[in-house]
């Protein structure tokens, strides 16, 4: 101590001595006891006159405003055990990151709208962790840039939501962003629903193809998860935060690798303008298709031609838009499950990209069906096709052994080769062990997610795990479930172990809450 100002050792924090207050923001400030001297007895008040909800929900806030991950742990860490709703913490996060990042919603976002998708998988030691990350990702994204000072919607303004998707979509073309977002501001603002909104999104999006390499479709798609829990009320200011993303994306028409030596943009061209008819043609078929394998077989072959042909086939015979979304969707999932690790380690990248795009495409056709969207699966389609020398050779997927083995110690081996580099197969066989071994699925989902909470921030590592595990739903009961869960698997184990030092951060939280020994004797 010196001039009433307590200095710590570690890192050489100041504080107040009376009021507790930091002059070091990073360090955050420490609770103060009254104190007394009663007949030279020291006499401290440890009752607590604050209310502590209330400071640690602000102190969420001056954690994202200043990136300062041990405030966003500790005031996560306290809320979370006091019985706060996560939903809270999330809508700051939501609203500052749509505020205060001026090119709009982005990785941080998505980050952490996968965290909260991922919040309900977890065990609740690890909801927080969970919940941290996302938080500080937001604010890591966000530091030193300049806010979003968003449009008004058009003043009295007679245009219903058609004719404001015909402009919206028109200045997309043009890349003009302030009258894309002026248009979203205005039909949220004149009464649009989530459903006619996703659609205006959705089709802008496939507009063009497989834009920002599957990126806007992707983030349009969580953007709306992130509404189906924040609630509709947030709705301008996060749309709105889309329309950067759409106005600047690259285009695949405008790739050589869409044009030569095959050119697929022509191909689907071409299968657009049969789309309707076939939609039309099978919807008396509906629900009785039985093509599933037929199609997954050809949209993992190597002719674009065949598989555009498939597809139309395939919705003239009943596939239902979703049906046929779902199907790509698992294709592009096996992409994963069959990389082998003789590739470019960045190529993971490239299958992720396709598998992300084909999970967000299915999902918005789920929300909102469309011939427009219906679109997106033939992009993502071809974007399984471009990533089939990422298959050869292609590993070999676990098959059911026969062999017998205890749950619990697969899921602990599990953990052991992730603290080692590039046990990818290892790690695709011992889940694939564990779900033919009957193993439950939802200690697997906590496992894998506690195992992704352990590395530093990885975006495309989160969104492989969190799309996996909403595929994983939709084809449970099916072989296919256990095939995307051993693809996060292979994937997760190719991006671990890292530093962990966002994990040692939260650990120093985690103490300081507890009130334990920040450091162990050796």
């Amino acid at each position: 101590m010196k001039d009433c100002i307590l200095t710590c050792h570690w890192h050489h924090a100041r504080f107040d001595l009376a009021s507790g207050g930091t002059f070091d923001p990073w360090a955050d400030d420490v609770r103060v006891f009254p104190v007394e001297i009663r007949d030279g007895e020291v006499w401290v008040d440890v009752t607590l006159h604050a209310d502590p909800r209330a400071h640690h929900s602000k102190r969420v806030r001056d954690g994202l405003e200043r990136n300062i991950p041990l405030v966003i742990a500790k005031a996560v860490i306290l809320l979370l055990d006091q019985g706060e709703d996560p939903v809270g913490p999330f809508r700051t996060g939501l609203e500052f990151g749509t505020r205060h990042r001026q090119h709009g919603w982005g990785q941080g976002l998505t980050i952490l709208t996968c965290m909260m998708n991922l919040l309900p998988r977890l065990d609740s030691e690890d909801r927080p962790r969970a919940l941290y990350q996302g938080l500080s990702a937001v604010a890591f994204e966000c530091e030193n840039l300049p806010p979003h000072f968003g449009l008004q919607p058009l003043p009295d303004s007679s245009a219903d939501v058609a004719t404001l998707k015909r402009w919206f979509r028109q200045f997309v073309e043009v890349r003009d962003n302030d009258g894309a977002e002026r248009c979203l501001v205005s039909a949220v603002r004149s009464g649009a629903d989530d459903r006619q909104m996703a659609d205006m999104l959705f089709c802008a999006a496939t507009d063009h193809r497989y834009i920002q390499i599957g990126h806007v479709l992707d983030f349009t798609n969580k953007a709306f998860e992130a509404l189906d829990i924040a609630g509709w009320e947030c709705a301008e200011p996060v749309l709105a935060s889309l329309a950067h993303a759409f106005a600047t994306a690259d285009r695949m028409e405008e790739s050589n690798d869409w044009r030569h030596p095959v050119d697929l943009v022509s191909i689907l061209e071409r299968a657009f303008g049969e789309l309707p008819s076939a939609i039309e043609n099978g919807r008396k078929r509906r629900g009785h298709w039985a093509g599933r394998d037929p199609l997954l077989e050809i949209l993992l072959g190597d002719d674009p031609q065949r598989i555009a042909d498939a597809l139309l086939a395939a919705l003239g015979e009943g596939g239902a838009e979703h049906e046929l979304a779902a199907v790509v969707a698992y294709a592009a999932a096996l992409r994963i499950a069959r990389f082998h690790t003789s590739n470019e380690f960045g190529d993971w990248d490239t299958a992720l990209h396709t598998f992300s795009f084909a999970n967000a495409v299915h999902q918005g056709l789920r929300r909102a069906p469309s011939p427009e969207l219906m679109r997106g699966v033939f992009d993502a389609s071809m974007s399984v096709y471009l990533d089939r020398f990422l298959n050869v050779p292609a590993a070999r997927v676990p098959e059911p052994t026969g062999a017998e083995s205890d749950p619990d110690a697969l899921l602990a081996d599990l953990a052991d080769l992730l603290d080692q580099q590039q046990k990818v197969n290892e790690a695709g066989e011992l889940v694939a062990a564990y779900l033919h071994g009957d193993g439950s699925p939802d200690r697997l989902f906590a496992v894998l997610g506690k195992l992704l909470l352990r590395e530093d921030r990885d975006f495309h590592t989160i969104q492989t795990v969190e799309a996996a595990f909403r595929q994983f739903d939709l084809l449970s009961g099916t072989p296919a479930a256990a095939h995307v869960l051993l693809a996060a698997a292979r994937y997760l184990a190719a991006h671990a172990p890292t530093v962990r030092a966002q994990s040692q951060t939260y650990r120093i939280a985690q103490r300081l809450y507890r009130s334990e020994r920040l450091y162990e004797e050796s």
